[in-house]
């Protein structure tokens, strides 16, 4: 497996963070979606990563620089076609890695309150994030979950 800084220009990415989307829309509210699209990911504090096996997309993910200090993890993500294989725990293991390697102190993420997210609740839980209240420009909302690490 090869994970790589992507500039989010490829067709395979562009389908899969849609498919996200349409998910997002599936599960929540439209005022409760806070993933971003390739444009809101095209963004100088945004870093961007795909993970690839024989030339094959497996998943994503990103970390959204909100202050020398503190990040946000955004666009987590693995194709339906790999899902459940252990690549989520790849992918967090290295957006983990790579905070800890810019000295972040603090990694906080957005997911959703409903049953479809509890797979990605129970993720984040077992890597030690805790549930929090909102942070930076969020707002509370019934259908969001709020959890943060110190690093």
């Amino acid at each position: 497996m090869k994970i790589k800084i992507d500039d989010l220009s490829g067709r395979e990415i562009a389908e899969l963070l849609t498919e996200h989307m349409e998910e997002m829309h599936l599960h929540s509210p439209k005022e409760s979606i806070h993933a971003l699209d390739l444009h809101g990911l095209r963004q100088p504090e945004i870093t961007f990563w795909s993970i690839w096996e024989n030339g094959e997309l497996l998943g994503c993910g990103a970390l959204n620089e909100m202050n020398g200090r503190h990040a946000e993890i955004k666009s987590m993500r693995v194709t339906y076609r790999h899902q459940g294989k252990g690549i989520a725990n790849i992918i967090l293991e290295h957006l983990l890695a790579e905070a800890k390697h810019r000295g972040y102190q603090q990694l906080s993420l957005e997911t959703g309150s409903m049953d479809a997210f509890n797979r990605a609740r129970k993720l984040y839980e077992k890597y030690g994030f805790d549930y929090c209240g909102p942070f930076a420009d969020y707002r509370e909302d019934p259908n969001s979950v709020f959890m943060t690490k110190k690093l």
